[in-house]
């Protein structure tokens, strides 16, 4: 974001060919490490309270009348206990380490409840828990560790051990397993070298079924969709994917049901499949293609299977092996985290923050938000803000918090996935949608809700930086393709609705991690999430025509983080903390420092006042227009972002960013 968001288009395209500088033609300039001694300034914090409060959820399963619910980006993690028949949240305990709950399993007798937790570094801490739901006054305890770091799926065999899959990134990810006789953690082995994510684990008497593929991180020599069956008495894989799943990046669920097999996968150019197999013979199955790109959180009743996904919640008939959507007057579920079967219905635990109650036979149900049920609202991590003098908006998950800069209050809008970035422009927000939702938009004057504005390949699933091009018309977006590597630069007219993405503009491995704007040509700030190739390209695109005009290797270690652009001069930040400045009328770098020790990983720009800002995770900091000297604004920010930080303007000279959970508006005015 390299605009003021709330300025009018005349106002940016008057912006947008703003004083050319002169130290530009100067020769390359390189600081050292740390900032320059501060300028005259006056700076105001204002804090304007929790930037997002909400139950966020990231996994859910019934447990007799109880339905457990796992917590997501909230510290502490937690579960708690939703009693179907009162409705109420009846018991809660907090697990004390990672960042999220995406995974739930019970044993068979209902007794014990184990749950995995995510992590966004392993600091050697337990990440498998158990909590006796008999006394559930008693914490959860912890009981081992997997080496993985993050465990996405568990599954309880009948004789009660307990398997775990997961991953590192950068490490392709094992089959794990508790002993709860022994107590011990042991690493079974890694299947699939060639995978980056496990995601689906199921387990019978004899079997443990292992799901995994490139979920994230796809590309090059990652593999695709890979089941494989370990043999519990002789320790061994044995590859057991159905050929017409391959071609989908990543297996996505597994559930046993009597004596089949159920098998999801997740899509990207295809649609999800549901595979059914014959546990007695796995080479007995059939296939059937889902409505959307996901499928996942199976339950029967024994004649149907009920999934979720992208395209809504689904019924496979197993007699007619025919897929058809159930139809509810709960409305948009948003992303399904819980679907279990009762009693003629489905429990569906929802990402928005609730728990619907379907009949199955009429559509009819019940919907109990579960902060009004008793759930803890506390502040979450978040992602994109963009501002305005009316309102401030912040992303979270299934969540954009609107704060009302006026009156003071708070209004949590429903937005499936999480808005990675976002624009205010005359009054309309608009943002970019993680996963493969595309472009959203919300104007308050005549939405009661955020809705979608464009659909982009669904494989490009991963927006991260937004922006708009006021000479164009266009507001521009930088995103990554998780599945396939490589990303691309999408571009939507705001005159008349049309749309393009421009897939690998800079080469099959980049993806597209920053995005500004100059005189109509978008410069794109390439980063490479893999070990292997080229990294820190800048490419100037004309994003009418769809072509490149030039390009420079940047002299950073890493990749892009952030670029902003004021005068002639592009800014930009490494994901290490790597200031580099390009002159654009010679098109060379005429400035490096080296800020590592206020930016030690991912960081956002944008321009205020004549002056380009900078956040990281640990600081607020101004880069001069003339001398590129680089002043701490608010030291300690330490901002409660989940991926990466995020820094705007309200068009009025007011920055606003996260300081802990809370929202901050930031007026500074420095001297020049």
């Amino acid at each position: 974001m390299s605009h003021s968001p709330s300025m009018g288009r005349r106002q940016l395209l008057r912006a947008g060919g703003a004083l050319g500088l002169a130290a530009a033609a100067a020769p390359l300039l390189t600081a050292t490490a740390h900032a320059a001694a501060p300028s005259e300034a006056r700076t105001t914090v204002t804090d304007l309270g929790p930037a997002i409060e909400q139950f966020a959820l990231m996994s859910g399963i019934l447990v007799g009348d109880t339905v457990y619910i796992g917590s997501r980006n909230l510290t502490p993690t937690r579960l708690i206990a939703f009693h179907l028949p009162t409705r109420e949240v009846v018991a809660r305990t907090d697990l004390g380490t990672g960042h999220s709950v995406q995974a739930l399993a019970a044993d068979a007798d209902g007794r014990y409840l184990y749950a995995g937790v995510l992590t966004k570094a392993d600091e050697g801490l337990p990440n498998l828990f158990r909590w006796d739901l008999r006394s559930p006054d008693r914490p959860a305890v912890a009981v081992g560790r997997t080496e993985d770091r993050d465990i996405r799926e568990l599954a309880v065999a009948p004789d009660g051990t307990v398997y775990a899959v997961g991953g590192v990134p950068g490490k392709a990810p094992a089959l794990w397993r508790y002993d709860p006789g022994t107590g011990l953690v042991a690493r079974l082995g890694v299947p699939d070298p060639n995978a980056t994510l496990a995601r689906a684990v199921a387990a019978t008497d004899t079997t443990v079924f292992f799901g995994a593929g490139s979920t994230l991180a796809g590309g090059g020599g990652a593999s695709r969709a890979s089941l494989y069956a370990y043999d519990r008495a002789k320790g061994t894989f044995t590859d057991v994917t159905p050929p017409e799943l391959r071609r989908d990046p990543s297996l996505r669920e597994l559930a046993v049901f009597g004596d089949r097999l159920v098998v999801t996968t997740a899509g990207s150019t295809e649609p999800a499949k549901l595979a059914v197999m014959d546990l007695a013979d796995l080479s007995s199955y059939t296939v059937t293609a889902t409505a959307g790109k996901t499928a996942k959180t199976l339950t029967t009743d024994g004649e149907r299977i009920y999934f979720a996904g992208d395209a809504g919640l689904h019924a496979y008939t197993i007699a007619t092996r025919s897929i058809a959507p159930v139809w509810n007057d709960a409305g948009d579920l948003g992303e399904v985290w819980g679907l279990d079967h009762l009693d003629g219905g489905l429990a569906v635990v929802s990402g928005y923050g609730f728990v619907a109650e379907i009949d199955t036979a009429t559509g009819t149900s019940v919907v109990t938000d579960l902060g009004r049920a008793g759930a803890p609202v506390t502040p979450q991590t978040c992602m994109g803000i963009a501002a305005d003098g009316r309102y401030v908006y912040v992303g979270g998950n299934n969540v954009i918090a609107r704060h009302d800069l006026g009156a003071g209050e708070v209004l949590n809008l429903r937005a499936p996935g999480e808005a990675k970035d976002a624009e205010v422009l005359d009054g309309v927000l608009y943002t970019g949608q993680y996963s493969s939702q595309g472009m959203w938009t919300y104007d308050p004057a005549t939405d009661a809700q955020p809705h979608r504005l464009a659909p982009f390949p669904s494989e490009q699933n991963r927006p991260l930086d937004l922006c708009f091009d006021a000479v164009n018309g266009l507001l521009l977006a930088g995103a990554q393709s998780d599945t396939e590597g490589g990303g691309s630069l999408w571009t939507y007219s705001l005159q008349n609705g049309s749309k393009a993405a421009y897939i690998n503009p800079i080469d099959g491995v980049q993806l597209v991690r920053a995005v500004t704007t100059r005189e109509g040509v978008a410069y794109l700030g390439g980063d490479n999430p893999t070990a292997q190739g080229p990294r820190g390209t800048l490419v100037a695109f004309d994003p009418v025509a769809g072509r490149e005009l030039w390009r420079i290797d940047l002299p950073v270690a890493t990749g892009v983080a952030a670029l902003a652009v004021h005068g002639c001069h592009l800014y930009g930040l490494s994901r290490r903390g790597g200031l580099f400045v390009v002159d654009l009328r010679i098109r060379r770098v005429v400035h490096t420092a080296d800020l590592r020790a206020l930016c030690p990983g991912f960081a956002a720009m944008v321009t205020c006042r004549g002056w380009v800002y900078g956040v990281s995770d640990t600081t607020l900091f101004r880069v001069h227009p003339r001398t590129f000297a680089v002043t701490t604004v608010v030291a300690g920010i330490d901002g409660a972002w989940y991926s990466g930080p995020h820094v705007n303007t309200d068009g009025l000279g007011r920055l606003y960013t996260l300081r802990g959970h809370h929202l901050v508006r930031v007026d500074d005015r420095p001297v020049l």
